[in-house]
Formats: C-alpha cells, structure tokens, sequence
C-alpha cells in the first residue's frame, strides 16, 4: 500500500524582504464589548456643515462623482427644456384661446340674444292675433 506524506516547501514559508506578516489575530474586533455614547469621541465644533459634505466627496471616487454629475446635469437640462416648452405651449394656448375664444363666446351670446328677441317677437305678435280675434267678435 502506497503512504503519502506531506512535505513542506520551506519557500513559501519563508518571510521575504519587505513583506509584512500577516497575523489572523489583526482583523479581530471584539463585539462583545459594549459600546456607549460617552465613549464615542465628540465632534468639532468649529466644523460647519458643509465641511462635512465637502469631506463626503472624497468618499466617493472621482469615476462615480463624473457619472452622478453627468447624470445629474442631464436630469437638470431635460427637466429646464421641459419646464421652458411647457411654459412656451402655455402661453401659445392661453393668447389663442384669449383670441379665439373671447371673440366666439361673444359672438355665441349676441346670437343667442337675437333668437330670444325673436321668441319673444313672435310671441307678441301671437299675442296680438288672439287679442285681435278676440275684438273682432
């Protein structure tokens, strides 16, 4: 029967110039321990908000910031045109209806009227047939 054994490489063990060693223990927190509000530190009172959005941007890296600028300028433009031909169509709108509509509205009363002055004319003179009848006999 065949026996396997393993054999060590001493030349991955060893440490090269200028490498560090790497300790498992390094990346270990405690989250056990409990954390409070008077452990954490205080911030500077002197710092304004907008340091603190100024100190954001280099959080995030300038291939992104472009991106969101970009993006950010063409929602902008898209929403300004939209704003500015909904305001021009408005305008076109309102002047024709102004134009147009007035002038008919009244032109729709005035004829309204003369077909009540025409009722009523025709009224009357039904009015004085009867009466006119009603003399005769």
């Amino acid at each position: 029967m065949v026996q396997l054994e393993e054999v060590e490489d001493e030349e991955f063990d060893r440490v090269q110039a200028g490498e560090k060693v790497f300790n498992d223990d390094d990346d270990f927190t405690d989250t056990d321990s409990e954390i409070s509000a008077d452990d954490l530190p205080l911030a500077d009172p002197s710092e304004t908000l907008t340091d603190r959005l100024l100190a954001l941007r280099d959080m995030v890296p300038p291939s992104a910031r472009r991106r969101l600028a970009a993006g950010y300028d063409a929602i902008k433009t898209y929403t300004w045109s939209g704003l500015m031909l909904g305001g021009k169509t408005m305008w076109v709108v309102s002047t024709s209806a102004l134009l147009l509509g007035v002038p008919f509205a009244l032109a729709l009363v005035e004829e309204q009227q003369v077909v009540e002055m025409e009722k009523e004319q025709r009224m009357r003179e039904m009015g004085n047939e009867v009466s006119l009848t009603g003399v005769g006999e």
